[in-house]
């Protein structure tokens, strides 16, 4: 992912020659040669690092544009935690495919997934502690004499998912990025494949230009145009053909076949682009498709259902919509920042109010959240969490009927929430003064391509933060909340699924997911209803289902990297016994219950005893001797509407619980395993590895928490369905006792940012953190 500071060209964004702070003296020696000796004799360590707990740059090295904006010093190179950028992608394809033993093997490749190989957390810790601004020392460990500080940072490696066409393999390739820089003068590969290895028995995420592939050959079928044409339809450019993986519901779907069951559909208008095509579903025709050959090896025309009849509705352009009048009584609402944003960024670090954080982007997972600390006085930096993201999403349709049984999607492990996200509009999908990101990913055939705007980064006013009045006096006061927001949105088919992920100022951060799109329907015969849906227009149902979304969380709360003293504990109100410590009957108390292990740690949400669950360090305490620590606040949650023996479940079996927790192992990434496209294996992922039932009573945890929605379709749903919103927060516990903000400002304008490295107002909203 690259930020929108690559495209353009920006003045006084580094130190004056003159400058002799000891960041820039660090800077320097960050990029000397071994033989070199950068480090005058008479300096110390501390004067060469700055103190930990300054988020602000030292006065020496701010600089200001011509529009008075301070900007922190640009990094030299990319940072361990970086994605990889569009250089690197083409470096690591080209090594890959070179690597091939013969042309036609080379020819064969098809990459599904190029992304960073992420360093260990020590890695991590050293490049933020002296190779890159803010520089904080203090993440590493004391030792006598000073730390050895190395005069480079290891190598950047790339991860690529290969599927060959040829052979219906699939490999794992780390490639060893040493000289990305010669991308740039010729195209010539100069990585080193570091290995490769071949995954028997799997089938990778299916790509867009195989979905474009197989709309293709399934409407050159002549069988199929044959049973469109019993419909009333000739011209094939009404008809849209939806490649849905396959699944696994028997040996039929074993992954040594790559195959997709097409859904079908079809417009009214071919000169209609944005004509709701999913109003009419073609009903009663099979289709699977083997998706290595590209061809359709099983089609039958089971039952003739008539197309639902055109909906007046159906076009969504604004300003277009038949039958219906667009809303004009709605004034202009404008967002306004005269002074610039309160957030501060230098590539892919973040700065804003006592927060800071790194932004990372994969095809699968989306948007990623590293090394997120707060700033807390006397005490410095203080970690919450090394990684945070969405690393699957699993929707379950409840309709027993041909072909919805069959909709099961693992819309990160199928398809990747990355690769299908898009580029966002400002005034549309943001609003306010905005920072953008954009991503890069490889094509199927090997092609870097750019989704430009892709993270949208900016300020939101949330309301009412803190508010009392003296009834004596009748003064009141009053704080208004301000919440940093970062975000991407992708489209996987007929859904849209909006990620947030919002920090506050009272040391809150939250998480949330926006359902937004078009339903996925079904027809019905004359007179016919369902019952396993809604009935939402004549000859249209929609069938009931459920979205489940897992976040995983790579917790360090008060841990330096390399230190395991977190644990978790669940929390539940209890009513107590009536007696001589209840003679009222109104008592009611919280109790606790460490989790002692991973099949301990298996726990569904439970509103009616307000169950949450809290991360805390063991060694470390507040100012009232409490352990500190971050709690998980659930939101509306749900459990899998389906019997034990569901097919789907056999996948997916980690929706069976809304918690599990695991200590940190590198390679347990993916709830349902890495590759759960027609996947054959039982309980593959999160469900297996909780067996080993490893201590969790002092370890570097992981929390997966698995949330969801149930969806009964209203009338009102159709024809582009409401945002639905579900989330959970992590909240402080014994860690930051805040007191109210000062008065905030109204919030930001309606612009991009452009500049690199921004800084732009000074930090006023300040919570002070009491411990």
């Amino acid at each position: 992912m690259a930020s929108t500071q690559e495209k353009a060209t920006h003045k006084n964004n580094t130190p004056s020659p003159s400058s002799s702070s000891s960041a820039q003296v660090l800077q320097n020696w960050s990029l000397a040669a071994p033989s070199e000796d950068p480090i005058p004799k008479a300096a110390s360590m501390a004067a060469l690092i700055r103190p930990a707990e300054t988020i602000a740059d030292p006065p020496a090295t701010k600089t200001t544009t011509s529009k008075g904006i301070s900007i922190m010093p640009r990094a030299q190179t990319s940072h361990p935690l970086d994605p990889l950028s569009a250089a690197e992608i083409s470096v690591a394809v080209a090594t890959v495919r070179a690597a091939g033993a013969t042309p036609e093997v080379r020819d064969s490749m098809r990459f599904i997934e190029v992304v960073l190989v992420e360093p260990d957390k020590h890695v991590v810790a050293l490049a933020d502690a002296y190779f890159f601004p803010p520089f904080q020392p203090s993440l590493l460990p004391r030792t006598k004499g000073g730390p050895v500080i190395p005069s480079k940072l290891p190598p950047r490696k790339a991860r690529l998912v290969v599927y060959n066409k040829r052979s219906n393999e699939t490999s794992i390739w780390i490639v060893e990025l040493s000289e990305v820089h010669a991308a740039t003068r010729g195209g010539h590969h100069r990585g080193k494949v570091i290995s490769s290895k071949v995954v028997p028995n799997v089938q990778p995420p299916m790509d867009a230009m195989e979905y474009a592939e197989c709309e293709a050959v399934v409407k050159d079928f002549p069988p199929f145009r044959e049973a469109m044409k019993k419909r009333g339809i000739e011209d094939m450019d009404l008809v849209m053909v939806d490649p849905w993986c396959a699944g696994y519901h028997s040996s039929a779907d074993a992954p040594s076949r790559r195959l997709a069951k097409p859904l079908i559909f079809c417009r009214t208008e071919s000169d209609c682009p944005m004509e709701n095509g999913y109003a009419r579903p073609v009903e009663g025709i099979h289709v699977l498709v083997d998706m290595q050959n590209m061809v359709v090896i099983e089609f039958e025309d089971r039952k003739l259902v008539p197309l639902p009849p055109a909906d007046p509705l159906r076009n969504y352009t604004a300003g277009e919509t038949r039958g219906g009048v667009d809303r004009s009584d709605v004034k202009p609402l404008q967002i306004i920042q005269t002074e610039g944003p309160s957030f501060r960024i230098n590539g892919n670090f973040i700065a804003w109010q006592k927060w800071n954080f790194r932004i990372g982007f994969t095809p699968r997972e989306g948007l990623v959240i590293y090394s997120v600390a707060y700033i807390d006085g006397s005490r410095g930096r203080r970690p919450v969490a090394h990684r945070l993201s969405f690393v699957e999403m699993v929707v379950p349709y409840g309709d027993p009927n041909d072909p919805h049984y069959r909709k099961n999607a693992f819309d990160a492990g199928e398809d990747g929430l990355g690769k299908n996200a898009h580029s966002l509009k400002k005034g549309c999908d943001c609003l306010g003064y905005i920072k953008y990101f954009d991503a890069h990913f490889t094509n199927f055939t090997g092609g870097v391509e750019t989704i430009e705007n892709c993270v949208c980064l900016h300020e939101e006013d949330h309301g009412i933060l803190w508010k009392h009045q003296d009834w004596r006096t009748g003064l009141a006061e009053v704080r208004r909340s301000r919440r940093l927001t970062v975000s991407f949105i992708c489209t996987v088919a007929n859904y849209e699924y909006g990620f947030f992920w919002h920090f506050y100022q009272d040391g809150k951060i939250e998480a949330e997911v926006k359902l937004t799109g078009i339903l996925s329907l079904g027809a019905l015969q004359p007179g016919e209803t369902r019952k396993y849906g809604t009935t939402i227009a004549p000859g249209l149902y929609a069938p009931v289902h459920q979205h489940f979304f897992v976040a995983r969380m790579d917790m360090a709360v008060d841990c330096k990297p390399g230190e395991a003293f977190n644990q978790v504990v669940e929390v539940n109100l209890k009513v107590e016994e009536p007696g001589k410590d209840n003679v009222h009957n109104n008592a009611f108390y919280a109790e606790e219950e460490l989790l002692r292990s991973e099949l301990q740690a298996m726990r569904d949400c439970n509103p009616l005893t307000a169950r949450h669950w809290i991360v805390r360090n063991t060694r470390n305490v507040n100012r009232t001797g409490q352990l500190t620590g971050f709690k998980l606040v659930p939101g509306s949650n749900c459990l899998p509407l389906a019997g034990s023996e569901a097919k789907f479940l056999r996948r997916a079996a980690f929706l069976k619980h809304n918690l599990w927790v695991t200590p940190y192992a590198h390679d347990e990434m993916y709830p349902g395993g890495e590759f759960p496209n027609q996947n054959p294996r039982v309980g593959e992922g999160l469900a297996t590895w909780v067996k080993q039932n490893r201590s969790l009573e002092e370890a570097d945890v992981v929390l997966w928490y698995v949330f969801g929605v149930i969806h009964i379709p209203r009338l009102e749903d159709w024809p582009v369905m409401p945002v639905d919103r579900i989330g959970f927060m992590l909240m402080p516990h014994g860690f930051f006792n805040c007191s109210p903000a000062v008065d905030v400002p109204p919030s930001t304008t309606d612009l991009e940012l452009k500049d690199n490295d921004i800084a732009t107002k000074p930090i006023q909203n300040v919570i002070i953190a009491k411990l």
